[in-house]
């Protein structure tokens, strides 16, 4: 039998190019099991990378994308695929690292030449520069696939795979209804050979355990096309992982600096409409603008005011990434985690890149072992209750900005005091800047057939503060109905940080923990209170201010402020 095309099994991100005079030697397949030779490998790179897997990956590791061209893989592959008259094989002509230990296995089936000729064209081209760029790298790639097509697919071959296709294909859609494993549908949504949208949503509907992760804007060869970041895909949708369940902390991979790049791409406008501004609080008092009073070094609990919709989040989370080159590990509401918020045209933007960028679900245990791996945590004592206003008063638009909804329970200061962590207080104000409140919590209530969809949509959800009273522990889950403004500025302030290492056997006693508590709920009003009366000296606090001085000192400039 003909080999059909080489699969590609990529076993970790890390990865270095072999010539292909190497790489049966290194590569032998035996039942389908993938066995690596260590022939011609040097003791240096051995420890180096055992010491890599050993310490875990670096933060802003690179992943790999845009390393080597289609062309390349091409190449390596011309002398490899030609039928020798034996059974099919499974080889990597490209890249053959060595894998994590644990990490599971991807094989990959390369296709269509136009996406795969744009994958190899430079952003930021002016639109003549991108059409002569990619006329010369589909003109590069005609040879190689014309000249080995017929030994890739001959005649023979192509009909057998045909009739197979439409035996298999009768097959597996009788038996859908029974497959339990979890199952990955990536989808396009300008595909012009299948109906690749119509067969996701058919799939989500059928399959027992089904993730849809769908691209609007690509096409047929979606793992080939430029911005498709398959590595993301797996880590945003909890795929990689060691065992059947995902553990939000040791299958968890770091952010690579592609993903730092998506996802700044993504807030583009966010920020640049915005102009976050960071201040922080040395030993002495004095405030600046920047995050030098905030320690370097974990374990760190940043506890602040939720934001309307956690409109603070990513500016906040950019910032520490490129000030301090420090992950902030995100508490999150487990519905962000659950099936609840899967859908069969499920996009990768925002939810999977809140799960990219570190977020896990909350609870006891999450925060106990992330303090234990002295990492920063990003806690909101507030929860959605905060994050999701309500109306001061019913039919009038003011909201409740910057008001705090703490429970009376002050575990996360005797926790911090466990692990002897710091713990930094921060106000951020500016949202009634950019959103208007129209339908609130109470007013949706009101309404028939939007309090049925409340209801429905928090059938099954976990609960969280089942023991507290009120509206605190009442927190159904719904989207406020909200209008744009003209956008202000985004303003943080992080307070002094409290330490809690010298203070352990103090925070023991619950008085005392709860009385550190009621000090930082106050120390985060009064600094939501300072910002709101000093945005008012901001020269740049209005967005016409802000685009002329980024019309004259470009966007990369950090935009002045007031003096604090």
């Amino acid at each position: 039998m003909a080999i059909s095309m080489p699969f590609f099994p990529l076993r970790n991100p890390f990865s270095r190019v072999l010539p292909p005079s190497c790489l049966q030697s290194r590569i032998r397949v035996r039942s389908g099991l993938v066995m690596r030779s260590s022939h011609g490998e040097s003791v240096r790179e051995n420890a180096r990378i055992e010491g890599r897997e050993s310490n875990g990956l670096e933060l802003l590791y690179d992943g790999g994308y845009g390393t080597h061209s289609v062309i390349d893989y091409l190449d390596a592959a011309t002398e490899m695929i030609r039928p020798d008259g034996g059974p099919p094989r499974w080889f990597c002509p490209v890249s053959c690292g060595r894998p994590m230990n644990g990490s599971p296995l991807l094989l990959f089936l390369p296709g269509d030449p136009i996406k795969m000729g744009m994958a190899s064209v430079d952003s930021g081209l002016s639109p003549l520069e991108t059409l002569d760029q990619l006329s010369r790298n589909l003109f590069s790639l005609v040879p190689r696939l014309v000249g080995g097509f017929a030994d890739i697919l001959p005649k023979e071959t192509l009909t057998w795979k045909l009739g197979q296709l439409k035996s298999a294909a009768s097959y597996a859609n009788s038996h859908l209804h029974a497959v339990k494993a979890e199952v990955l549908v990536l989808a396009s949504g300008k595909d012009n050979m299948l109906p690749s949208r119509h067969e996701a949503e058919r799939l989500w509907n059928t399959l027992q355990n089904c993730k849809v992760r769908y691209f609007k804007d690509h096409g047929h060869a979606l793992l080939l096309e430029d911005g498709i970041h398959l590595l993301s895909v797996i880590k945003g949708t909890n795929m990689y992982r060691r065992s059947r369940r995902y553990d939000s902390l040791s299958d968890y991979l770091p952010p690579t600096i592609t993903e730092l790049k998506v996802g700044n791409e993504k807030n583009r406008w966010f920020n640049l409409g915005t102009s976050p501004v960071m201040f922080s609080t040395l030993k002495d008092g004095k405030i600046v603008r920047s995050l030098a009073g905030i320690p370097n070094e974990g374990p760190v609990i940043l506890v602040g005011y939720h934001m309307l919709m956690g409109l603070e989040l990513a500016p906040l989370s950019e910032a520490f990434l490129r000030e301090k080159n420090v992950l902030v590990r995100g508490i999150a509401h487990p519905i962000i985690f659950s099936e609840k918020a899967e859908s069969p045209l499920q996009e990768m933007f925002p939810l999977d890149f809140t799960k990219l960028f570190g977020a896990l679900p909350v609870s006891a245990s999450n925060i106990y072992r992330l303090l234990s791996s002295r990492s920063f945590v990003l806690l909101y004592p507030g929860g959605a209750r905060e994050a999701l206003h309500w109306k001061v008063c019913p039919f009038i638009s003011l909201g409740e900005e910057y008001m705090l909804f703490w429970p009376d329970q002050p575990e996360f200061v005797r926790m911090a005091a466990q692990f002897g962590a710091t713990i930094v207080p921060f106000g951020a104000v500016g949202e009634d800047d950019m959103l208007q409140l129209v339908l609130d919590y109470n007013e949706q209530m009101s309404i028939p057939f939007m309090r049925d969809s409340i209801k429905e949509s928090n059938k099954g959800i976990t609960r969280l503060r089942t023991d507290v009273k009120g509206e605190i522990g009442n927190q159904d889950l719904h989207t406020p109905w909200i209008v744009p403004k003209i956008p202000g500025r985004l303003y943080y302030l992080f307070g002094k940080p409290i330490k809690t290492r010298e203070r352990m056997e103090e925070m023991r006693d619950k008085e005392k923990a709860n009385a550190v508590y009621l000090q930082i709920k106050t120390e985060i009003e009064s600094m939501i209170s300072y910002l709101k009366k000093k945005r008012e000296e901001d020269p740049y606090r209005g967005i016409l201010q802000r685009a002329i001085y980024h019309a004259l000192c470009g966007s990369n400039h950090q935009v002045p402020t007031f003096e604090p």
